[in-house]
């Protein structure tokens, strides 16, 4: 008996089987499990009609988008892969690519280009981003000191690009935001509101906190009054009293309003989590950086919130994945994201009563990105100790 399976046995007997009540409960689960698994396959292999995914395909990934207009958001996939992938090498530096990644990254994209319905241009797309994947990780890996100073900027002007890609302008063809619907419409609004929900919490936590009292109470009665309100109450008002307060002749967007919504609201509860992270900072802290001749700024920005949000970086990506959760309201107020055509696919004739198929489908993308949001932020913090 090898080293590993003695390993294995010790730890079932410690975990699983160590009373005669444990290995009852054990057995009990174990047969729950099988039950349920058993049923979930059954149904999803004899039953299901998965059709109803592989037809509508599209219509889940970007909507309505125009179907000319595809090379923009591989395009646009292909930008936000590579910097993510070199993002990821940056901070992860340490992180070695071992055979055992490399073959199951390949294995899933070797899967996907099997399972998904793509025509032959869209399998080159994805071969490409893979690729890109790879390099963008390596460069940022071994460039990391390089490449370290110039992301928040680079990845400031592909955002710009990203838009414009989207929405077309400047020498490209329009796309109204009508036809922003779907997974497009819902990965759009989160980022948005998340890029846009932190800094504003962060400087909502820093005015609770502050010494002047004008703008501390302002913010704690912003604070309060935005967390005591439902987030479809304020998607509402952002949908209709927003209007009110602009100029006559100025019509802002439906996806702008939905974004205002989602930032409004998110930035409450971010300048909460914030605040928890600046509570923990040591008093002395402060005061020896200011002995040392630091300006209140300097000491907030070099000192205090650095360690703040390291602190608090588990409820800063909890509040990302909520965010990202919530954008399914949007479809309350008008906006198709990706709940919002999961309805309208259900309305289709040949498709009406496949609930099940469709929402464990969204299901699924909701699930894959949170995930991602949650994993990340575990790697994060622990390259951080």
């Amino acid at each position: 008996m090898n080293y590993e399976l003695r390993i294995g046995i010790t730890w079932l007997r410690k975990n699983l089987f160590s009373t005669w009540y444990n290995s009852l409960l054990t057995v009990i689960c174990l047969g729950f499990i099988f039950w349920v698994v058993r049923g979930f396959l059954v149904w999803a292999i004899t039953q299901a009609q998965w059709a109803v995914i592989k037809v509508n395909l599209p219509l889940f990934l970007v909507g309505r988008f125009p179907q000319a207009l595809y090379w923009r958001i591989w395009i646009v996939l292909a930008i936000a892969s590579t910097l993510a992938a070199v993002t990821a090498g940056v901070v992860f530096k340490n992180q070695q690519l071992t055979k055992g990644r490399i073959a199951l990254f390949t294995s899933l994209v070797g899967v996907l280009l099997i399972i998904l319905p793509l025509n032959l241009t869209s399998r080159l797309w994805l071969v490409l981003i893979a690729a890109l994947l790879f390099a963008g990780f390596w460069i940022g890996k071994n460039f990391a000191k390089t490449i370290a100073p110039w992301l928040s900027v680079n990845w400031l002007l592909s955002f710009l690009i990203i838009l414009w890609l989207i929405g077309g302008g400047f020498g490209l063809q329009p796309v109204s935001t009508n036809l922003w619907n779907g997974l497009l419409l819902t990965l759009l609004t989160a980022t948005i509101s998340i890029v846009l929900s932190f800094p504003i919490g962060v400087l909502l936590a820093l005015g609770r906190t502050s010494n002047l009292p004008i703008v501390r109470w302002f913010c704690i009665l912003y604070i309060e009054l935005v967390r005591g309100l439902p987030l479809i109450g304020i998607l509402f008002l952002a949908q209709v009293m927003l209007p009110l307060f602009l100029p006559g002749d100025v019509r802002l967007d439906r996806v702008l309003r939905g974004i205002a919504g989602l930032v409004l609201f998110s930035a409450a509860y971010m300048a909460e989590n914030v605040r928890g992270g600046l509570q923990s900072i040591p008093r002395g802290q402060i005061e020896a950086a200011k002995a040392l001749g630091l300006n209140t700024p300097f000491v907030v920005i070099l000192i205090v919130l650095p360690q703040a949000l390291r602190a608090v970086i588990p409820a800063i990506v909890g509040q990302f994945i909520g965010l990202f959760k919530d954008t399914s309201l949007l479809s309350l107020v008008g906006l198709v994201e990706l709940t919002g055509i999961a309805r309208s696919i259900l309305a289709q004739p040949q498709f009406i009563g496949r609930y099940a198929e469709v929402y464990l489908f969204i299901g699924l993308l909701y699930w894959i990105f949170c995930y991602s949001m949650s994993l990340a932020s575990r790697r994060l913090e622990k390259q951080l100790s």
